[in-house]
């Protein structure tokens, strides 16, 4: 049993290493200012991605706010063109809009090829800033 239990957690070391990092930056661009608690529908602001892993075919980005994280804000699934840039509007989410305070929002990026992720890349702001 014990040496089941460290074959299983080499693996799962193993595994998560094998995972590339690469680079995500944002800014939230022209979205409407929103402190009801109720978000608006808006387009993605531009990413800027660097050292993506090589075989991605699309990245899928996901808004997550570190203060509120079973709040679903949504995202999209993009294909990706050799720039690393990712223009604002190609997918729509739900804005931040945390109830009168400032809250910490997390941009997450996830490369696929086919189902299988290749790396992962967060970049957080605070909202409003």
């Amino acid at each position: 049993m014990k040496t089941s239990l460290v074959a299983l957690f080499a693996l799962v070391l193993t595994s998560s290493a094998a995972l590339a990092e690469f680079r995500l930056s944002f800014d939230w661009g022209d979205i409407p200012l929103c402190t009801t608690g109720r978000p608006n529908t808006v387009g993605n602001p531009a990413f800027i991605l660097t050292d993506v892993p090589a075989g991605t075919e699309t990245i899928e980005f996901r808004l997550v706010d570190l203060d509120v994280p079973s709040y679903n804000h949504g995202g999209g699934r993009l294909r990706i063109s050799g720039s690393g840039t990712v223009p604002e509007g190609l997918f729509t989410y739900r804005s931040p809009c945390p109830p009168g305070q400032t809250h910490t929002y997390e941009w997450r990026a996830t490369a696929r090829a086919g189902n299988q992720v290749l790396g992962e890349a967060r970049a957080e702001r605070r909202y409003p800033e």
